[in-house]
């Protein structure tokens, strides 16, 4: 017992003195308040303009030889005024100075540095700097922007806006590029740079050809195809005015007529007895029923005299549509090969592909889409293919968006037939 008293007897003793330390150090180096503190009169009066005129001080003249900084050390120098009031601060901005951060280029080419660049030279610049978020294409990674593409689009209830789509002005296409991109690197490229990628881009929306050179002169001669889409918002005039109406709350027409019901949607609750839809005669329902056997077998017996003729040979083929399809193979290159030595690259070789089962090289990996596609690359699948590789074939990894113009494709189809084996 007496063990227990001298052990409860030592903590409130080590307690008491931890106590009594923490109050004598506590307020140590507190100030005291002062007995007849000084109080806050009321704030002065705004300082009077004087008479004379103030007199500002010069700067000295700088040194010639000083380090890197001289335009953010220029700026503090004093020689100006602020609404009235002299402070001898501050001096009118050198016009080399407004030129370093002045970037402003107009539709018109105003602005525009003098340079070069064209689609060939912009490919792999736009592949070191643009393609991680844009892709290789133009055709955007993921949810980062798409620049190529869209066409026809702007009046769906998802339209896809892209350089070729929707914007409207070339200029804007240059200024955004040099003065924003690459994201987290901006204003890194030169000006012979920025013309090049503004070119491959244009060329991906084919706006222009990859030969094409744009300058400071040519660029603003480049019309976009949404240049004319854009019109001045007058609602405030013609809109506003019929909203603003007194509003018809009764006896609006002479009839109520019922054009749709959103039985499809599920939303109506469906009608009980007479009222609700009568179900299809049926007569209606006899009127689709496919023919007898009977009557079908002189068709299949005509069938094979239908059969389609057989593919032009390679040398029937238009030499100058040939020609144009090489062009147009440019688009391409980047991922096929094709003609002596093609290899597979990211995509497969293109030897002899007219005629070719869809899928049917076994020494590429296509993807589960590709290779589970069925048929073969006929006139007619090479064409649905090359003008919208994705909607054809679903799941495919070409990221390309597609060939755009009819006469691109007739000219593709002429050029990889050039190869058939």
């Amino acid at each position: 017992m007496s063990k227990s008293l001298n052990l409860f007897g030592g903590a409130v003793g080590g307690i008491g003195l931890l106590l009594l330390g923490a109050y004598n150090f506590a307020d140590r180096n507190v100030a005291h308040f002062p007995d007849k503190p000084q109080m806050l009169g009321e704030l002065p009066a705004p300082i009077p303009t004087p008479a004379a005129p103030v007199q500002t001080a010069e700067a000295p003249a700088a040194d010639p030889a000083a380090a890197d900084g001289g335009l953010v050390g220029a700026a503090h120098a004093d020689n100006g005024d602020s609404k009235g009031l002299r402070f001898g601060l501050g001096r009118e901005a050198l016009p080399e100075e407004i030129a370093a951060w002045n970037l402003d280029v107009s539709p018109d080419g105003t602005g525009l540095p003098v340079g070069t660049g064209n689609a060939l030279d912009g490919e792999p610049i736009f592949e070191d700097n643009c393609a991680a978020c844009h892709g290789s294409f133009a055709e955007g990674v993921d949810n980062w922007p798409k620049l190529a593409g869209g066409m026809d689009t702007l009046d769906r209830d998802d339209p896809l806006k892209t350089v070729g789509s929707y914007w409207p002005y070339t200029s804007t296409v240059w200024d955004y590029v040099h003065r924003s991109m690459p994201f987290g690197n901006a204003q890194s490229l030169t000006v012979d740079d920025t013309y090049a990628i503004v070119a491959y881009i244009l060329y991906m929306n084919d706006v222009i050809e990859d030969d094409f050179d744009l300058t400071q002169e040519t660029l603003p001669q480049v019309t976009l195809p949404n240049a004319e889409g854009f019109i001045v918002d007058d609602r405030a005039e013609t809109e506003y005015t019929v909203w603003r109406t007194e509003p018809c709350m009764e006896n609006c027409k002479d009839s109520v007529e019922i054009t749709m019901r959103a039985t499809v949607l599920d939303v109506t609750p469906q009608e009980e007895g007479a009222a609700a839809d009568p179900a299809p005669e049926p007569e209606a329902v006899a009127a689709v029923e496919p023919a007898p056997a009977a009557e079908a077998a002189p068709a299949a017996e005509a069938a094979p005299a239908a059969a389609p003729a057989a593919e032009p040979a390679a040398d029937a083929l238009d030499p100058e549509l040939v020609a144009a399809g090489e062009k147009v193979f440019g688009k391409c290159k980047a991922c096929h090969q094709i003609g002596e030595g093609a290899a597979n690259r990211v995509g497969p070789q293109l030897n002899g592909i007219v005629g070719r089962a869809v899928g049917g090289l076994d020494d590429f990996k296509y993807s589960s889409g590709m290779a589970e596609h069925g048929g073969v690359w006929d006139d007619a699948t090479l064409a649905a293919f090359l003008a919208n590789p994705k909607g054809e074939v679903k799941g495919t990894k070409m990221a390309f968006a597609g060939l755009r113009k009819d006469s691109d494709v007739a000219a593709m189809i002429a050029y990889l037939k050039s190869f058939s084996q």
